[in-house]
C-alpha cells in the first residue's frame, strides 16, 4: 500500500529554506534530489505486460537513485540481498551493534567522514582480534557491517550493525566453529571495554586533543549489543533485507504534514518498543534528516576478512563445499511484476525527458503497441 504521505513532501514545501538548513551543499543536493523523485521533472518510462491475456500499459516517472531516498531503496535492498544469499553457508550467525556514546555527536556533525570510518575499523579490530583468540574461536572471521545513524526520533545515534558467522577459518583452511552454542559469540563486558580503548586510542592517533571530551567517553560504560545466533540462513537474509539499504525514516511513518508540521511514528525503546506519535515543524524535520545524510563516496555497508571482496571468492565456495550451501526458495523480483496481473513482467517500450510523455491519443497507443509487438 502506497504511503499518503512523503518525504519529498516536505521537502517540496520548504523548497525556499532548503539551502538554509543544509549544513554544506553535499546535502543541499541530495534534498534537492529526493523533492523531484518520481516526478516529470525527471522523465520517465512506458512500461507493458509482457503476459498475453494482460498487456496493460503503465507510465511511470524515474527514480532519483538517491541512496538517502525512501523511495529508491526497495529495488537496491532486493538485488544486494540476492547477492549475499549466493554467499551463505550452514552455519550460525550473530548480530552484533557497536554504538557510538553521545559524547562524540559534536564530532560526528564536525567530521562525519572520520567518526564513521573509525567506527567500522574498530568494530572489525575487535570482532578479528576475539575470533582469532584460541579461548574463543581460533581463526579467521568474517564481518559484514551496516551503518545507521539515526535514532527513532531522528536524532544523531551512530551504530553499526554486524553480521558475524559463527566461527572461522584455520590456517589449514578449515572451518572451525566458536565453541558451544554461546548466546553472545564473544563476552560483551570484555568486547566494550576493548571497543571503546580501542575507539579512543584511534582518536588520538588522529590527533583529536579534547580533555573534555576524553574524560565524558570515560564517565560511562560503552556497550556492544549483541543478539542470540540466527536460527537459520532464512533469518539472516531477512535481516539483511531490514536493515542493508535502510534510511533514517521510511515514508510509512509519516502521519500527517499539516500547518507547517510533521507527525510520525516513533518507537520507545525503554518501553517495550512501544509506539508513539512525535511532531515537529518542518524546519526541524529537515534539519534532522539531513544530520544523516553520508559524506559523499562513503561506503555504508562493508564486508570483511573471509567475507571480504579478496577473500569471499576462495574461501565461500571453500565453506559451502564443507559446510553445505542453505536450501533458500527463489526469489521474485516484485519491482518488475505487472501491478495489475501480479504475473507478468513489465517491458519498457518508452522513454521520455522532463519534457513528460506524449498525448495518449489513438494513434500513440497503435505505435506503443507495435513496439510492444517487437521487444
Amino acid at each position: 500500500m502506497n504511503p499518503v504521505h512523503e518525504v519529498a513532501d516536505v521537502l517540496r514545501h520548504r523548497q525556499h529554506r532548503l539551502r538554509e538548513l543544509c549544513a554544506n551543499s553535499w546535502q543541499l543536493r541530495t534534498l534537492q534530489a529526493l523533492s523531484v523523485c518520481r516526478t516529470a521533472a525527471l522523465g520517465g518510462h512506458i512500461d507493458v505486460c509482457n503476459k498475453s491475456d494482460c498487456k496493460k500499459i503503465h507510465i511511470s516517472y524515474n527514480s532519483c537513485r538517491n541512496r538517502h531516498c525512501p523511495r529508491c531503496q526497495g529495488h537496491k535492498g532486493e538485488e544486494w540481498m540476492q547477492s549475499r544469499e549466493k554467499e551463505l553457508f550452514r552455519t550460525s550467525y550473530y548480530h552484533l551493534v557497536f554504538t557510538l556514546p553521545e559524547a562524540l555527536n559534536p564530532l560526528a556533525l564536525y567530521r562525519p567522514k572520520q567518526v564513521y570510518s573509525l567506527l567500522f575499523a574498530t568494530a572489525w579490530q575487535v570482532v578479528n582480534g576475539f575470533a582469532r583468540n584460541p579461548k574463543f574461536i581460533g581463526a579467521a572471521p568474517g564481518m559484514i557491517a551496516i551503518l545507521h545513524t539515526w535514532g527513532q526520533n531522528l536524532s544523531l545515534h551512530p551504530h553499526l550493525h554486524c553480521i558475524v558467522p559463527g566461527g572461522g577459518v584455520t590456517t589449514s583452511g578449515k572451518w572451525k566453529a566458536a565453541r558451544g552454542k554461546n548466546k553472545f559469540l564473544f563476552p560483551v563486558k570484555a568486547m566494550s571495554k576493548v571497543f571503546r580503548a580501542k575507539y579512543v586510542q584511534a582518536l588520538r592517533t588522529k590527533g583529536i586533543e579534547d580533555a573534555q571530551l576524553y574524560k565524558n567517553l570515560f564517565s560511562k560504560p560503552w556497550v556492544v549489543y549483541c543478539k542470540q545466533p540466527f536460527f537459520g540462513p532464512q533469518q539472516v537474509v531477512e535481516y539483511l533485507g531490514r536493515y542493508t539499504h535502510k534510511i533514517a525514516i521510511s515514508n510509512h511513518r509519516i502521519r500527517s504534514i499539516e500547518n507547517g508540521k510533521v507527525t510520525f511514528t516513533a518507537k520507545d525503546y525503554r518501553k517495550g518498543g512501544k509506539k508513539y506519535p512525535l511532531t515537529l515543524s518542518e524546519d526541524e524535520f529537515i534539519r534532522r534528516f539531513s544530520l544523516h545524510i553520508l559524506p559523499r563516496g562513503f561506503t555504508r555497508i562493508r564486508h570483511y576478512g573471509i567475507l571480504s571482496s579478496t577473500l569471499k571468492k576462495v574461501c565461500i565456495e571453500l565453506l559451502q563445499q564443507e559446510l553445505g550451501k542453505p536450501d533458500l526458495p527463489e526469489r521474485t523480483d516484485v519491482h518488475l511484476l505487472c501491478p495489475v496481473c501480479r504475473k507478468g513482467k513489465l517491458v519498457t517500450i518508452w522513454r521520455f525527458h522532463q519534457r513528460g510523455p506524449p498525448p495518449m491519443n489513438d494513434s500513440f497507443l497503435n505505435l506503443l503497441m507495435n513496439l510492444e509487438k517487437k521487444s
